[in-house]
């Protein structure tokens, strides 16, 4: 399906127009195929393991079962999100689901930039305990998967099946861009997937415990995502914008 032949090489802005326009018509399945074809071991799946994310886990395993998957544990999760990795890797043993911890423990933080840090300076929180962590996760990888949706906000609305991704500098698939929300609960539903407890709570987008919280009726999905805040994004999915320390 495709001309690359080196998932090494540097695509060009022609390569990614070349990828949108074959696999344009894909369901999500092939293009976690054509990724894993195309790329091998060096595709990493940063996993949240919120509801896509289940999606993906399971469609990845029936692709390549040993497939690399990493959890950017920030010590600060719902233990609803540690129990629920714990069924995904009883029921999914042979994949390589890594906990990648930051640098800086809790205590450590607290001592040097104050209590709470996800509440003073939420940005520079996310940027020790996500956006560090993963780009050190992701060192010798080509591309990486991720389950963000075009609907599930503005900023992801012009999200493509392989993007350009300039804060890592490597490739991003994103399968289920054209997926709905009923989309991904059809498909947890039909292939009896575990999920996170937490969605049958109000808690649709489910991340850090002390910025995440459930969400009213009719408000959007990511509502609940550090409300009151004029932060949306954790900025793994934003172009490079230093947090500022």
């Amino acid at each position: 399906m495709t001309r690359i032949t080196n998932p090494d090489q540097s695509f060009t802005e022609s390569d990614y127009l070349f990828f949108q326009e074959r696999l344009k018509h894909l369901k999500a399945e092939d293009v976690i195929r054509w990724a894993y074809e195309l790329f091998h071991d060096k595709l990493t799946y940063a996993c949240s393991f919120g509801a896509e994310g289940i999606v993906l886990v399971d469609m990845i395993s029936k692709t390549k079962p040993d497939a690399r998957i990493v959890f950017l544990d920030t010590h600060v999760h719902f233990a609803e999100t540690y129990e629920l990795i714990h069924r995904i890797k009883k029921k999914y043993p042979t994949l390589q689901i890594d906990m990648i911890e930051p640098d800086l423990t809790l205590e450590d933080q607290k001592a040097e930039y104050g209590d709470r840090l996800w509440a003073t300076r939420p940005d520079l929180c996310c940027e020790i305990r996500k956006n560090r962590p993963l780009k050190k996760a992701l060192e010798g990888s080509t591309a990486w998967l991720s389950g963000l949706r075009r609907d599930q906000s503005p900023t992801r609305a012009n999200t493509e099946f392989v993007n350009q991704d300039d804060k890592f500098q490597l490739v991003k698939v994103c399968p289920l861009i054209h997926w709905s929300w009923q989309d991904v609960w059809d498909y947890i539903h039909a292939n009896e997937l575990p999920y996170n407890e937490l969605h049958d709570q109000g808690y649709p987008s489910i991340g850090c415990e002390p910025c995440t919280f459930p969400v009213k009726e009719g408000e959007d999905h990511r509502a609940g995502r550090w409300s009151g805040m004029e932060k949306t994004e954790c900025g793994l999915h934003v172009k490079p914008n230093s947090a500022k320390e």
